[in-house]
């Protein structure tokens, strides 16, 4: 981290569900520092022991939902800066100061990550194909020149809660971005690698899960979003 960045403190928020293996990788690649928050979603294989056992804070969320999880770990979160990051080791979370630089350097108020995939099977063919269907809309919808919907993001905890995000499925990480761009946020898109994820996948990984994920986020698009109260819950 540049002396630019050592004056704020980071959470890092990881959604989890079953993602034990993948757990150990990813804990050790959080930046010193910075504080993990793995969110349990409902796991059977002993992720949230894992976690503890890597110095995370662990938030259980009964509610099962990408965006329930999301949500419970930006409200358990005290730090300046909140990123999210998938924990299935698909994303390094060691490269995560580079996405927070610009929000604390003030030239964004959210920086996404731009999956760049690397290997085969890191993004499967189905999974690519909605999220560019997706992130077309999203620039119609939005003005924004987006490319990728990518789940590792930074930006500052209080603006994120002025937001009030109400997708609890698997639309939160598009009206993060709609509703960021309603109120005039800049946001900004940095390339990251994608790896093939450890463990079977709940989402994207079928046709099927690609097409819940679809259908929420339209469903997001097609919502008016209301006037944005800066730092309230």
């Amino acid at each position: 981290m540049t002396d630019s960045t050592t004056a704020v403190s980071v959470d890092v928020v990881l959604p989890c569900l079953d993602e034990a293996q993948a757990l150990p990788w990813v804990l050790e690649r959080i930046p010193a520092g910075w504080r993990a928050i793995v969110v349990d979603n409902g796991s059977t294989d002993g992720s949230a022991d894992v976690a503890r056992a890597g110095g995370a804070t662990v938030v259980h969320e009964p509610r099962r939902g990408f965006g329930a999880a999301c949500h419970a770990g930006l409200l358990a979160s005290h730090a300046d800066i909140v990123c999210f990051c998938d924990c299935d080791a698909s994303l390094d979370p060691g490269l995560l100061p580079s996405v927070v630089r610009p929000v604390v350097e003030g030239r964004a108020d959210l920086v996404l990550g731009r999956r760049r995939p690397q290997g085969r099977g890191a993004w499967p063919p189905h999974a690519r194909l909605g999220n560019r269907i997706l992130a077309r809309m999203t620039r119609r919808r939005t003005g924004l020149a987006l490319h990728d919907l990518g789940p590792m993001r930074a930006a500052r905890r209080e603006e994120l809660l002025g937001l009030d995000l109400t997708d609890r499925r698997s639309g939160y990480p598009l009206e993060m971005v709609v509703r960021a761009a309603d109120a005039g946020w800049r946001v900004r898109e940095l390339d990251v690698p994608y790896y093939p994820r450890t463990g079977k996948s709940k989402v994207t990984g079928t046709w099927r899960g690609t097409a819940r994920a679809v259908h929420d986020m339209r469903a997001v698009l097609s919502e008016t979003a209301p006037s944005v109260r800066a730092g309230s819950r």
